[in-house]
């Protein structure tokens, strides 16, 4: 049974080969991260470790039991009780509730280990997996999401109370 774990340097490898096999995936509905992102990988992850100790933000993993990563559950910007959410999961797990469920979980774990009493995540208009995810999970839309705030993409705002 795969397993929500935070993010830490032994994942580096699995966390690579997860965005490298879904990055065609991802792109379909989100924007694409850029060559760019992959050739400085070992250097954003361990800026984004950095960022994590630190209490800026927090990331999360879905492990399988063989090791790979089913999904990434980042919690952003946490700040007077509030946090950006965002996630991906792989295209071999999509649609099978796995992004429902894993959201729900963190959650409990955001309001439970970080003290967080609201939840933000914006998706774009023509990501409907992502917004049916972020409904069953009991986000509400509370206002447009700018392309600034969707890499390039307009959409919604969604919200959670904790």
């Amino acid at each position: 049974m795969p397993e929500l774990k935070r993010l830490h340097a032994g994942h580096t490898q699995a966390v690579l080969a997860f965005e490298l096999a879904n990055r065609a995936y991802f792109a379909a509905s989100i924007s694409d991260r850029g060559d760019e992102f992959f050739d400085l990988f070992a250097d954003r992850y361990s800026a984004a470790l950095a960022e994590q100790e630190a209490g800026i933000c927090a990331f999360y993993l879905l492990v399988a039991e063989d090791g790979s990563v089913h999904g990434r559950f980042n919690l952003y910007d946490l700040e007077d009780g509030t946090a950006r959410l965002g996630y991906r999961v792989a295209e071999r797990v999509a649609g099978r509730g796995v992004a429902t469920a894993t959201v729900r979980e963190l959650c409990r774990m955001a309001s439970a280990r970080h003290g967080l009493l609201t939840l933000r995540a914006a998706t774009s208009h023509d990501n409907a997996a992502s917004q049916r995810v972020l409904a069953k999970a009991g986000f509400v839309p509370v206002g447009p999401a700018t392309p600034a705030d969707l890499g390039g993409k307009s959409g919604t705002w969604y919200q959670r109370d904790l």
